[in-house]
């Protein structure tokens, strides 16, 4: 797959997208990390929890599809302008190998950024004594909310 090359509207995108991700409850409740951002790239990292499992012992894939959806969310937010929210509109995930290991780690990449809807590909990989196996893939839309700050969006 190519690489395409996206400039971010907001500056200090890094940081916003930081903060955002640190305000989800969600992926604290979890133990998601935020490894990773760039502009349109997001890198988020889930340590291994037995209570993740499904009754086979390997990562739940509700836990698989949750890490491909806030990476791919995540990606298209840091190309947003800061007056701006997003929100997932569909996200479709293809399991392709038991996760097994020590963490789940999602790459989200944006294939298209537009002005309301945006894009992103997600890869999921499981690592297991430090090796990669790519376990899911995902392609997610996201829609802009616009002139909505992320802190200003919700209840």
């Amino acid at each position: 797959m190519s690489q395409t090359t996206f400039k971010a509207r907001d500056p200090d995108f890094a940081q916003r997208v930081r903060h955002s991700f640190a305000r989800q409850e969600f992926m604290t409740f979890l133990g998601v990390e935020l490894a990773g951002v760039s502009a349109g790239f997001a890198e988020i990292r889930l340590p291994y929890q037995k209570g993740l499992t499904q009754q086979h012992g390997f990562f739940h894939g509700g836990a698989i599809g949750t890490l491909a959806d806030n990476a791919g969310g995540y990606a298209a937010f840091s190309l947003l302008s800061a007056k701006d929210a997003i929100l997932t509109v569909e996200y479709k995930v293809n399991m392709m190998a038991p996760a097994i290991g020590d963490a789940l780690v999602a790459r989200g990449r944006v294939l298209r950024s537009g002005r309301q809807l945006s894009v992103s590909h997600t890869d999921v990989f499981s690592i297991k004594d430090g090796v990669e196996k790519l376990v899911a893939t995902s392609l997610g839309t996201f829609m802009t909310v616009i002139g909505v700050a992320d802190t200003e969006m919700g209840v």
